[in-house]
């Protein structure tokens, strides 16, 4: 049996995103910015997909901008606001101390130059607390970024409530959408988002193409340099098959939505419970607020990397939290955020299941998941040292 439970890492193309990419290298391939008919076909349909995916956020074409992905994205927006802010005396900006590592290491750079960053508490259930975010808030705050839904965790921030904040306080939010668009609802509009970043290959589309939603009114600074493309603010000849092809994969995803959601929430709360079963184990994040595929659990006595290798033999693929770093030694700084110490925080295991799953699957998941913990801990000197009382249990 093959199972593939990584899909926050990335999803597998949709046949009809794939036929939409097809048809515009075979039939559009002209460059949208040449002024010749086969250029301005092309030029047509890349205006249609901004459309159609502003629609989907409740926004204004004008307010998307392609890029390369969410990384690029969320670079972009944070520069902005960083520049922004500075010409006005602000450069104070607040964010969490579990957002993505193309958030958190900005932030770094930006502290280089002159930045003071504040990086909220997340909680153990994996939330922000939104009065500890206005408490936050000073005169020379120029930005609030926090994520919608965590790549790992899959928690689900209150980011309306988040966006009402920071417009009562006039404060730029941006939000990392990237593990949410495509799986949530999003209005850009009710719930006073400035910014907002999402990569395709998330809800079926390609990689190496994502877009920015930056709100009217505000100044967007150029990350590249170079051509005229996207209305002076990105360069270079736009990725117009990924960008088609992303168009239609988002399509399909906001059309699908409930129905997808239902089915994965059901399959996700059979993993809970059948994990659940473990001793000294623990769910990560809080059971309900958390986007409908993912699952992520901590094995007490155990290394996450072994789990990873054993399930690969076993036909399931899987992670132990974010791809970007999957070749990091270090425990995860997510699971760390929340409270979870580091010789837990390895023991990790994040399934992020697609809508196709079905019971059989989950069924043999849990069952497989189950019977791997026991042969680790079975040789493990930190589960001996845990049963021999030699170490006291955290989970």
């Amino acid at each position: 049996m093959q199972i593939y439970a990584d899909n926050a890492a990335t999803t597998k193309m949709s046949e009809a995103a794939i036929a939409a990419m097809n048809d515009c290298m075979v039939n559009w391939y002209g460059n949208p910015s040449s002024l010749y008919t086969i250029g301005q076909k092309a030029k047509e349909k890349l205006e249609e997909a901004r459309e159609e995916i502003a629609k989907i956020i409740n926004a204004d074409p004008k307010e998307i901008y392609f890029t390369s992905g969410g990384s690029e994205a969320d670079n972009q927006a944070l520069l902005t606001a960083a520049l922004n802010g500075r010409k006005k005396g602000k450069t104070h900006i607040i964010s969490s101390a579990f957002e993505h590592h193309a958030i958190l290491h900005t932030l770094n750079k930006l502290e280089k130059n002159g930045f003071e960053v504040t990086l909220l508490p997340v909680h153990e259930n994996g939330i922000i607390d939104v009065k500890e975010l206005e408490a936050a808030i000073r005169e020379d705050t120029c930005l609030v970024t926090i994520m919608t839904a965590n790549n790992e965790i899959g928690t689900i921030q209150p980011v309306t409530e988040i966006g009402e904040v920071c417009r009562r306080h006039n404060v730029a939010f941006h939000t990392d959408a990237v593990q949410a668009v495509g799986h949530l609802h999003i209005d850009v509009k009710k719930q006073n988002i400035d910014m907002l970043s999402a990569s395709a290959h998330k809800f079926h589309g390609p990689k190496g193409v994502g877009f920015l939603y930056v709100r009217k009114g505000i100044v967007l600074q150029n990350l590249i340099e170079g051509g005229a493309q996207e209305r002076g603010k990105r360069a270079g000849t736009e990725n117009l098959p990924g960008i088609m092809a992303m168009k239609t994969a988002l399509i399909e995803s906001a059309a699908n939505m409930e129905e997808n959601n239902a089915h994965m929430s059901q399959i996700r709360d059979h993993l809970i419970r059948g994990l659940s079963e473990i001793p000294h184990s623990a769910l990560n994040g809080d059971a309900k607020h958390r986007l409908a595929g993912n699952v992520n659990f901590s094995f007490e006595g155990i290394e996450g990397e072994s789990i990873l290798i054993l399930l690969d033999q076993r036909g399931i693929s899987a992670s132990s939290g974010s791809a970007c770093t999957s070749g990091a030694l270090d425990p995860s700084h997510v699971l760390l955020a929340i409270g979870r110490i580091h010789d837990v925080a390895h023991g990790s295991l994040r399934l992020s299941i697609g809508e196709n799953i079905t019971v059989e699957e989950a069924n043999y998941i849990i069952e497989s998941v189950k019977e791997i913990v026991a042969y680790l801990r079975s040789f493990s000197p930190v589960w001996r040292d845990l049963t021999e009382g030699k170490r006291e249990f955290i989970l």
